[in-house]
């Protein structure tokens, strides 16, 4: 009977390390993509502004739920856009419940006093969350191109100059920029998520846009050819990344997407443990419906080569990697205790090592992404190393979270868009202690993960008696992550 059970346990393990082996191969190809798309002159066709004539017009849409913090910033930042008034209009879509709507139509009507076209649009009800209101406000929109921009997002002056431009080519349905990050160094949350969204918005979508490939819209910070939205499909909210399934529905009508990593626009991370809980869980969800609605789609299409489906493929896949992850982790200290019960599976414990190479994919992977942005002097890698290792070991304690996401993506269990509470914190010595937005609750999951930390000590700890230290790294790492979660969590409540 034990070794039947050491079967299944290897088997399990074996296919959830192999998938994240592809998912490193996979990186490792955007990677060589990335690296040859910055040596090419990628001269394109553009509107010239300085000819009325070919000024189009734009939509800016800001969708906005319960934003008291940051509205006014929002407002003053957008009003400052430069672009003739004459072919911009404002979409201020507003789904609040609370009093930050007095405060917005305040704010909205001092603009109008200035000769913006700016508009503040209420809904009778939430129906399909953000993609409910962008799709209303899309239905009155006067602009041929709809840029869109969430609460926290500071676009620069000329940001409309930079990206409106690209239009000139019609088979252009998208242009995205990459987010930058105001408070990157407020702390150490906060630069690991700055660390995985750099590596998300260098790596991964200049490696795709590079060859063709599919990319997504990333729900703010971009650029829509109107037609280009309407002919894929319009807005729909069955999936919790909106963002995500309109990007595959226009791609397979082959409309392209045109990424600029040139261009950055900043913005504001979540300071506390509780909203990148919820960001974590509603992208990660989200993701994984993507991948239930669109993956036959991508299969099946006639008009895309195998590589962009494969990379289309493992694109949706995504999220998914946090469970593979989730379940390495969990199976890794049996696996220690049959490595020594049974020494017939000598021989495939040693080709399992082989995918330690993974995580050195990755290090190499985002050593580049890193050094593309921060720079490559010798203090700057010292820095990595230690920045890496602290996403790695956070990234673990996150996989219980994502992977609750990730099956119930997949299981087509629905769950209401919530949204992530905006601070407006301006220097490191800003509190978010206060914020009227943030969660009061302790997550269940909080009881599983302090139970997880005490396993994974069990799993250091079990290296002595067994004399096998190949693992203890990694228990170790799996410590420290659902150690900082679990603690952060416990910690860090309004």
């Amino acid at each position: 009977m034990g070794l039947v059970i050491s079967y299944i346990i290897l088997g399990i393990y074996s296919v959830a390390l192999l998938l994240i082996f592809f998912y490193s191969l996979a990186q490792l190809n955007l990677l060589v993509n990335y690296l040859g798309y910055k040596r090419r002159n990628r001269d394109a066709p553009k509107f010239n502004l300085l000819d009325p004539r070919e000024i189009p017009y734009v939509t800016i849409q800001l969708p906005v739920y319960n934003e008291e913090y940051v509205m006014q910033r929002l407002l003053e930042n957008i009003a400052k856009i430069e672009y003739p008034k004459s072919k911009l209009e404002i979409q201020v879509l507003d789904d609040s419940t609370d009093d930050s709507v007095v405060d917005t139509a305040k704010w909205v009507r001092e603009l109008q006093e200035t000769g913006l076209d700016i508009q503040h649009i209420r809904r009778e009800n939430r129906q399909g969350f953000k993609a409910g209101a962008l799709k209303e406000g899309l239905e009155v929109a006067k602009g041929e191109f709809v840029a869109i921009f969430d609460a926290d997002f500071l676009p620069d002056n000329d940001w409309l100059k930079k990206t409106v431009v690209y239009f000139k080519d019609p088979e252009i349905g998208v242009v995205q920029t990459r987010w930058g990050h105001i408070n990157r160094d407020y702390s150490t949350l906060t630069r690991i998520q700055a660390f995985a969204l750099d590596a998300h918005f260098t790596l991964e979508q200049v490696g795709r846009n590079a060859k063709g490939h599919f990319i997504n819209f990333n729900g703010t910070a971009g650029i829509w050819r109107k037609q280009c939205i309407l002919d894929a499909g319009n807005w729909e909210g069955d999936t919790l990344t909106e963002d995500l399934d309109l990007s595959y529905r226009a791609q397979l009508k082959n409309w392209k997407f045109k990424y600029l990593e040139d261009v950055e626009t900043p913005a504001e991370l979540p300071v506390v443990i509780s909203a990148a809980r919820s960001q974590q869980f509603r992208w990660n969800k989200g993701g994984a419906e993507n991948f239930r609605k669109s993956v036959m789609r991508v299969v099946s299409a006639k008009n895309i080569s195998f590589k962009t489906k494969f990379h289309g493929v493992m694109h949706l896949l995504n999220s998914s990697m946090f469970l593979c992850v989730f379940l390495v982790s969990l199976l890794s200290i049996p696996a220690l205790y049959i490595k020594a019960l049974y020494p017939q599976f000598a021989i495939v414990f040693a080709l399992l090592s082989f995918f330690v190479l993974s995580t050195v994919i990755l290090f190499v992977c985002y050593w580049f992404t890193y050094k593309s942005i921060q720079g490559s002097s010798f203090d700057n890698f010292v820095d990595y190393i230690k920045l890496f290792f602290t996403f790695f070991s956070v990234a673990l304690g996150f996989s219980l979270h994502n992977s609750i996401a990730v099956l119930e993506g997949h299981m087509g269990k629905r769950s209401e868009f919530v949204r992530t509470p905006k601070f407006n914190l301006n220097n490191l010595t800003d509190s978010w202690k206060g914020n009227k937005y943030l969660t009061k609750k302790l997550s269940p999951n909080m009881i599983l993960e302090a139970a997880l930390m005490l396993y994974f000590l069990f799993g250091m700890y079990s290296a002595i008696p067994l004399n096998d230290f190949g693992l203890f790294p990694f228990h170790l790492m799996l410590f420290v992550g659902f150690g900082f979660v679990f603690f952060k969590s416990l910690t860090a409540r309004a």
